[in-house]
């Protein structure tokens, strides 16, 4: 017995002896990375402030009525502009403007109208034509603005009303240019090609269009933020009963780590492998389905933004990016798992020693 001793303490050296004194490793121990603790504190100092003020000033009419460039609601009940639900742009060219993509707003004076313009008139034809006509420009033009005592130049230069009106429809509360194409190809609104803008410039159909697919950027933007907002507002209390389920699972999931955490493991490895798999079959199946079918054949960028994500299920160019995506991803793990699974045992044992410490402390805060 004496020699297997002798033998132990020459292969790893000598046994230390208990030392009622020794505090670990390191006696003068103090915390680390301060300033980065300061830094994630106010971090999360600001996220609350946000969110209270988000809760507190924030207005989700915002997100569903449109508004003019005064910040009055369109359409909405118990205002003024209760008959007025469209949103009607003095210059939608400025749509076209880079300004567009940094704030979601076009540049232009916009107003709320009953309905949308169907002729087209310039201002200099409405100031110099019929009552009638005048009174139909008018309803285009900021309230109490009288086109029989202003010029055309004094109206334009206070912006009062646009330079021109084109036959628009109304679509999802927006007054944007009734565009059609000859049979030739040629872009009109209202059996026209040019037009005079505000500046007293021609401009062609196709620079309107333009314009009008500028402002559906704005549109589009909107409805998204508002599905998201309706989404959490309906569905609150399941988000907030799924975390609950997910911290209970998490810790059942910590403590079979400690006895099963090499099954586990590799049972989670195999079962992610199975799943993208799957996942690369069943993007293939619905790519080979929807061949022939009309309408597959459009591009996600032709398609641009739409708020129904399903409408991306319905062209084959969505199905292909999916399975070329999973199977790069599939490609990868495989590849990480040959190589690293001398690296995979290690990480096991280091995952069971981690889940005996996470339950000793957890089970220690439960007696506390």
């Amino acid at each position: 017995m004496e020699l297997e001793e002798k033998n132990q303490d020459s292969k790893y050296g000598d046994s230390r002896k208990f030392d009622p004194n020794f505090k670990g490793p390191m006696q003068n121990r103090g915390c680390t990375d301060i300033l980065c603790c300061i830094l994630f504190i106010l971090a999360l100092v600001g996220y609350c402030a946000v969110g209270v003020l988000a809760w507190s000033q924030g207005d989700p009419r915002k997100v569903i009525y449109p508004t003019d460039s005064r910040g009055q609601f369109c359409g909405q009940a118990g205002t003024p502009l209760e008959k007025k639900p469209l949103l009607f742009y003095f210059n939608i060219l400025k749509c076209a403007s880079p300004l567009v993509l940094l704030d979601f707003q076009c540049p232009t004076t916009q107003l709320c109208v009953e309905k949308c313009p169907d002729r087209y008139m310039t201002l200099v034809e409405a100031t110099s034509g019929s009552k009638e006509n005048r009174d139909y420009y008018t309803r285009y033009c900021k309230e109490g603005t009288n086109l029989a005592t202003l010029s055309s130049p004094e109206i334009l230069r206070d912006r009062l009303c646009p330079a021109m009106l084109l036959p628009s429809k109304a679509f999802t509360q927006r007054c944007l240019p009734a565009l059609g194409k000859l049979k030739d190809g040629v872009v009109v609104v209202g059996n026209k090609t040019t037009f005079i803008d505000n500046d007293k410039n021609r401009v062609n159909a196709t620079d309107i269009l333009e314009a009008s697919k500028k402002s559906n950027v704005v549109l589009e933007a909107r409805q998204v933020a508002m599905r998201i907002f309706e989404d959490y507002t309906q569905s609150w209390h399941w988000i907030l009963l799924g975390l609950v389920i997910a911290m209970v699972v998490s810790l059942i999931f910590i403590v079979l780590l400690r006895f099963l955490a090499a099954v586990m493991v590799w049972v989670m490895i195999v079962l992610v492998i199975l799943v993208i798999g799957y996942g690369i079959f069943h993007c293939y199946f619905e790519y080979a389905n929807l061949k022939g079918e009309p309408g597959a054949d459009v591009t996600i960028r032709d398609l641009g933004l739409q708020t129904d994500f399903t409408v991306y299920l319905q062209i084959r160019q969505t199905w292909l990016a999916f399975m070329i995506i999973l199977a790069i991803v599939e490609f990868i793990i495989i590849l990480l798992l040959i190589f690293l699974r001398k690296r995979i045992l290690i990480a096991i044992a280091l995952i069971k020693e981690a889940s005996k410490s996470v339950q000793t402390v957890h089970l220690v805060q439960i007696s506390v």
